[in-house]
């Protein structure tokens, strides 16, 4: 019986996409709007209202227009040469090409006017862009590493087991323990602001706070309680290790969260930008 085989473009980065295919339609775009710029008069001086410059400000109009669709085009996920992994390759090294391309356009003709925010927003999104490309490479790997190939609820599903395993431990314990024991399963707390779930380390974490509690109580307890008491440390710390894993989860989810509300307004504000640009350049001409 044949093994079926794994086609190793499964495997490959959407960096790496078909050879590394769009890196290099980026960098012919890239040259030859250099050889063209260098190789072309202007008179009397290089600037986006040459033959040239509105050449390449109609190549960097649609590009940004076409790069702004990567969120609508995730949601038809499709195989094949438009698969979304060969999109976001194109995405991101035409993205970046836009560099030379805007910066040629301009004849590096720059002022405080409409022009050159639309420039500078261009120059922002790509920058924010490159961070985004490696979280995108870097978060998920490390989120699945973390997991351990556990899900979010399986791990949730785990806390809850934990709490009763920790209602269990406290049964033979004396009475001053309950209300230390009680707070660390009920106030046990994940999410919240989103300063606080980029925090790994919560310092007014209740089990961690019983933890150290438990562990400091192990060097007075008498002896008949301190198998007790052992138990309780060892519930703790696992359940401790796991709230490090979620809160880790969370940290990571809200990275990408916060690179989302940085990119996409700014990406808006592009194209707004591009459009007064346009509308612009044609009234005054």
């Amino acid at each position: 019986m044949k093994t079926r085989k794994t086609s190793p473009a499964q495997h490959v980065s959407f960096l790496a996409h078909r050879r590394f295919l769009w890196l290099k339609v980026s960098g012919a775009l890239c040259v030859l709007s250099i050889v063209g710029y260098v190789s072309t008069d202007f008179d009397p001086v290089r600037n986006g209202g040459t033959w040239y410059g509105y050449t390449l400000g109609v190549i960097g109009a649609l590009l940004i227009l076409w790069l702004s669709l990567l969120g609508a085009r995730k949601r038809a996920i499709t195989a094949g040469h438009w698969s979304l992994k060969g999109w976001t390759s194109a995405h991101v090294y035409l993205g970046v090409s836009l560099i030379i391309v805007a910066t040629l356009h301009s004849g590096f003709q720059f002022g405080w006017n409409v022009h050159t925010l639309a420039y500078a927003l261009m120059i922002f999104v790509i920058l924010s862009g490159i961070i985004g490309v490696f979280f995108y490479v870097y978060i998920p790997r490390r989120m699945s590493d973390n997991r351990a190939e556990m899900g979010q609820m399986d791990m949730l599903k785990d806390i809850s087991n934990l709490n009763a395993m920790l209602d269990d431990a406290a049964q033979p314990l004396s009475d001053k323990y309950v209300p230390i024991v009680r707070k660390a399963i009920d106030k046990t707390k994940l999410g919240g602001s989103i300063f606080r779930r980029l925090s790994i380390n919560d310092a007014r974490c209740s089990t961690r706070e019983a933890l150290t509690y438990f562990q400091t109580e192990m060097r007075n307890v008498e002896a008949k309680e301190r198998s007790e008491i052992l138990d309780m440390i060892s519930v703790l710390e696992r359940k401790n290790s796991l709230l490090l894993k979620i809160r880790k989860h969370t940290r990571y989810k809200a990275l990408l969260q916060i690179w989302l509300y940085v990119h996409l307004p700014v990406t808006f504000a592009l194209i707004a930008a591009l459009i007064a640009h346009i509308i612009s350049v044609f009234y005054y001409n």
